[in-house]
């Protein structure tokens, strides 16, 4: 599981890791024993947020790893629904506080919409109001990078224009058969690193006859390559896992996709996420 240790490097010269451990969903009760395990099996990179409920759970298990802090790279990020600074620098310290850290490596705001109004209205000026937030964390050491997540293009313009720091990273939805493309190039051509949270589409696209014939060609599984499209496209990926088992066969993915492999799978749509479209992120997939 070499890939466990490739990075790709921040702005700042900060190395994140390619493969990032997602704990959305982990209850706070099971978080410890979740990140501890995916810590044992060889994940360096952890991702949790305030709205996810589980940072105190994250935090235990980060504790009872046993791994030296600076080994680690822990990822939270700032509610959606705060749009002005002083909110914002008080949840910086609560995460701290339910981190039981004292630096956390990449800290993003979580929407550029509260989730209530998620693709609507225009919160320009609370973003930036947050961001002013983050910029004073990053400057005193509390957080070591700074980003953003689910930002468009529309969004990221004028927090660009006003920032002191450009946002390092952009965390987006980003899986097979749903590739922001646009949005994609528009952050390589401003050194932004993108993440791709879902690559299993919420598990939805593991059934696609594509992906399968792709895995059965590697003799992988369907997951595996979904894992490995991200990565060959150039972005961080951020699969979940409930198991020491699936954690494990995430991460194993030292297999090449080749050509064909990545033309079959660029030319899928996989946007159905069924239930899920409960969830703002998808249903303005």
């Amino acid at each position: 599981m070499t890939v466990l240790a490739e990075t790709f490097s921040l702005t700042n010269g900060n190395a994140i890791p390619k493969i990032g451990f997602g704990t959305w969903l982990i209850d706070d009760a099971d978080a410890a024993d979740a990140v501890r395990e995916a810590i044992a099996v060889g994940y360096r990179h952890i991702d949790t947020a305030q709205a996810y409920g589980n940072e105190v759970g994250v935090g235990k298990g980060i504790c009872r790893s046993q791994i030296a802090r600076e080994d680690l790279f822990v990822t939270t990020k700032l509610r959606a629904e705060i749009k002005n600074e002083s909110e914002a620098e008080r949840a910086i310290d609560g995460s701290l506080n339910a981190l039981g850290l004292d630096r956390i490596d990449l800290l993003i705001i979580h929407s550029p919409q509260p989730w209530t109004h998620f693709r609507e209205g225009d919160y320009a000026e609370g973003n930036k109001a947050a961001w002013r937030a983050l910029e004073a964390a990053y400057e005193d050491g509390r957080v070591s990078a700074i980003g953003v997540s689910n930002f468009l293009e529309t969004d990221l313009e004028p927090l660009l224009a006003s920032a002191n720091v450009a946002p390092m990273v952009n965390q987006v939805l980003a899986h097979v058969g749903n590739m922001p493309n646009r949005l994609i190039d528009f952050c390589r051509e401003r050194d932004i690193v993108v993440e791709g949270y879902s690559p299993f589409g919420h598990g939805n696209v593991l059934g696609n006859d594509t992906i399968a014939a792709v895995a059965r060609k590697h003799g992988v599984s369907p997951a595996q390559v979904c894992v490995a499209y991200v990565l060959a496209r150039g972005l961080v990926t951020l699969p979940k896992a409930s198991s020491r088992e699936h954690m494990i066969a995430n991460a194993q993915v030292d297999f090449v996709l080749d050509s064909d492999d990545m033309a079959l799978l660029e030319g899928l749509v996989l946007r159905d996420y069924g239930e899920d479209v409960a969830f703002p992120c998808y249903a303005h997939a």
